[in-house]
């Protein structure tokens, strides 16, 4: 679903069958959950209320969902089964926002919303509610008053959205929305305990599990700790393999094996797996979530899966060609290919006949300086980390590299210059000088 993706107005969604790939119903969408934001920025679209045959209620993320059309939502297949309990900065569709009473900003007249507009923001997988369906005129239970309907704009709207003065995690959190990770992890970090876990409840699975990838081992097990446990295995879910696996190390064995025991089969079999290797080798440093082509894929399968945006840009700078299985532990592990060798060959031409081969890849037992020096001297922003009987295990990125080579409090350091501050001079030998 890219730029051109048509415009979905959310009451044609009520009640519509979603299925899996291969075309079975899994349910039925009951509601729509979205995040407000500050001032008249348009809110996000988060997911769907999915209604299964048993009747229990599951959130479904917009970003599992590849089709809305012909009356049915396609998704991808992985479902969260856990019953849908919604957050204090969410609000339901259906439920809190039709039917309301909003104003024009222009006039100040008062309309109701009788329906609303979402579409796909442009080369992202992000969703957002940007227009309004409403009437003019009063509706009420003894008199019905059929006034003008019109469509316009969210920001020329008044009665829904957050106020700049309003309290709470919801205010802080959409105040912060546009940080990176990295810095929204800075400015829980320095919080008091009591809202930094707050903050942390507010926040969406994906968000916070991109936020606990950022923060400190100790700030880590806090916030996880005061979670609900099958919020926390969720969150867990949603991070980086590594990085999950990293927080799962840390924590005492009965809570690891309750939180793995919470978590889908197959992502607690990963976490073992990783797990299973010493924390600074390259087997517990790698991620199992490489890109992995087929020798018969093609350039252009190659880039389309480059441009997922959920891909770190490490972890974008080159894909992985192997026999099948695709999943890791893979087939047998060919080569790799560097995305500008992508750039420079035809659509049509194989990747298998693109590889890099020469680089020997990494072992899982390779150590933390080992690692180092690999990427050091052959200029890498990644490596594969084979095994024993030529199956690709993960890959390594220098990110991760460097959360281990760096100081305990790297993170409290400040990256910002101010504006009237030189930059500090090149020491003489730097690259790039």
């Amino acid at each position: 679903m890219a730029g051109g993706t048509p415009r979905i107005f959310v009451s044609h969604l009520a009640g519509i069958a979603v299925f899996d790939p291969n075309g079975d119903q899994v349910g039925r969408v009951r509601d729509l959950v979205v995040i407000l934001r500050v001032g008249r920025k348009p809110p996000r679209l988060l997911g769907l209320v999915v209604e299964l045959s048993t009747r229990r209620r599951i959130f479904l993320p917009m970003t599992r969902v590849t089709s809305i059309e012909s009356g049915q939502v396609i998704t991808t297949g992985v479902l969260n089964v856990r019953r849908f309990e919604q957050r204090p900065t969410e609000r339901l569709v259906f439920g809190e926002l039709l039917d309301r009473r909003v104003r024009l900003v222009d006039t100040g007249e008062e309309v109701t919303v009788l329906d609303l507009g979402a579409q796909q923001r442009p080369a992202r997988r992000e969703w957002e509610v940007d227009r309004v369906f409403v009437r003019k005129g009063r509706t009420g239970t003894f008199r019905r008053t059929r006034g003008e309907s019109l469509t316009v704009e969210w920001s020329q709207v008044t009665g829904f959205s957050l106020e700049e003065h309003g309290q709470g995690a919801e205010s802080l959190l959409a105040t912060f929305e546009q940080l990176r990770p990295a810095d929204l992890a800075n400015v829980l970090h320095h919080l008091p305990a009591k809202r930094r876990a707050e903050v942390a409840a507010a926040l969406d699975d994906d968000r916070l599990a991109d936020v606990l990838e950022e923060l400190p081992e100790d700030d880590q097990i806090e916030i996880l700790g005061k979670l609900k446990e099958e919020r926390a295995a969720d969150v867990l879910e949603a991070m980086d393999p590594d990085d999950a696996a990293d927080l799962l190390a840390d924590l005492p064995e009965e809570d690891k094996e309750r939180l793995l025991s919470l978590m889908q089969p197959a992502d607690a079999a990963e976490m073992r797996r990783l797990m299973s290797y010493e924390e600074h080798t390259a087997g517990g440093l790698m991620t199992t979530e490489p890109i992995v082509m087929r020798p018969d894929s093609t350039v252009a399968d190659a880039l389309a899966r480059i441009r997922n945006p959920d891909l770190s840009p490490a972890l974008a700078a080159q894909v992985y060609v192997c026999r099948p299985p695709d999943e890791t532990p893979t087939g047998k592990y060919l080569g790799a290919v560097h995305f500008q060798r992508l750039l420079r060959d035809p659509p049509y031409t194989l990747v298998s006949s693109l590889l890099d081969d020469d680089l020997q890849p990494l072992d899982p037992e390779a150590t933390l300086p080992i690692i180092a020096g690999f990427f050091a001297t052959y200029d890498m922003v990644a490596a594969p980390v084979v095994d024993e009987t030529g199956s690709l295990l993960g890959a390594v990125t220098v990110d991760d590299v460097l959360d281990h080579m760096l100081p305990d409090d790297w993170r409290e350091t400040e990256f910002h210059l101010d504006a009237d501050e030189p930059a500090p001079e090149k020491e003489a030998g730097a690259h790039g000088a």
